[in-house]
């Protein structure tokens, strides 16, 4: 995936408070039953994430008492396959960051893809109420009726934003074939390290008409490509709310910097900011394009 318009790695607000969070070593194996109209990299990609989940709930437990499990039953020659998952919300932590790569075991078993995931990483606990900001991508529209993780070569990405509290967000696009980052918000003309968010009030970003008048001039819009038959891409988000303190700079760790950055640099970039600060929400979407 490339995008269409040059983009600056812009600076970013980091907050480094002095007590340490309680961050563990976790580790989980969860084995994903995919429907026929699944891909292999789709599979793969939900059996890491629920990995993930099941390693965050085994480790901090789980605001709910249901389990992670996946039923799969034969009855007259017909399978049937249920799914019961802890949601994000209801584990009580948050991934920080991957150790080493995940093993993955494939095999089709009763006419069904199976999927396994083992994944080692770090953690933190979540102690206090988190802060539920508000984030969907929109294809080729600026209302919620057009939120979508599936875009088609051509199509125009923007992204609804809203938050329950004032502060600043940054957005990032993950190309998970070239294992680049490329920073998409703040805007590149824009001179703050990261773009302002009023409490309750909702932003499209991404689209000129619907920026503030003063802001229409700065606004970067964005046209997805594939140059596969299927491209995945991840949009990271990190939200910090108002109250913190201590800047530092992504792009400052990097030599030029350069339009866009190295996934690896950017995972330790990110592992160090959120073990380092309670107070900042990070949310991963994953998007897919066709094609």
């Amino acid at each position: 995936m490339r995008l269409r318009i040059l983009i600056l790695l812009s600076s970013l607000l980091l907050w480094m408070p002095s007590y340490s969070q309680n961050v563990k070593k976790v580790s989980a194996t969860y084995t994903y039953y995919a429907p026929e109209t699944v891909s292999i990299e789709e599979a793969k990609r939900t059996a890491l994430e629920r990995a993930k989940i099941q390693a965050i709930a085994d480790e901090f437990g789980t605001v709910v008492s249901q389990s992670t499990s996946t039923i799969v039953s034969n009855k007259n020659g017909e399978s049937d396959t249920k799914f019961f998952s802890i949601g994000g919300s209801d584990v009580k932590g948050e991934w920080i960051e991957t150790i080493g790569e995940p093993v993955y075991d494939i095999k089709f078993e009763n006419h069904f893809l199976v999927v396994s995931c083992a994944v080692k990483g770090k953690a933190r606990e979540i102690k206090s109420a988190k802060i539920e900001f508000i984030a969907k991508p929109l294809r080729n529209g600026t209302s919620l009726k057009y939120e979508s993780t599936e875009f088609k070569d051509g199509d125009d990405l923007y992204l609804y934003f809203k938050s329950p509290v004032d502060g600043y967000v940054t957005v990032y696009l993950l190309d998970e074939i070239a294992q680049t980052i490329y920073s998409i918000l703040p805007y590149k003309d824009q001179i703050a390290s990261a773009y302002p968010i009023e409490a309750n009030r909702e932003y499209i970003m991404f689209s000129g008409k619907d920026a503030d008048k003063c802001d229409r001039s700065i606004v970067d819009e964005y046209t997805l490509t594939c140059e596969n038959n299927k491209d995945f891409n991840t949009l990271c988000i990190l939200f910090y709310p108002n109250g913190t303190d201590n800047i530092n700079s992504f792009d400052n760790c990097i030599e030029d910097k350069p339009l866009n950055a190295l996934y690896v640099d950017f995972k330790k970039w990110l592992s160090k900011t959120l073990s380092s600060n309670q107070r900042i929400q990070f949310q991963e979407i994953n998007i897919s394009i066709f094609k």
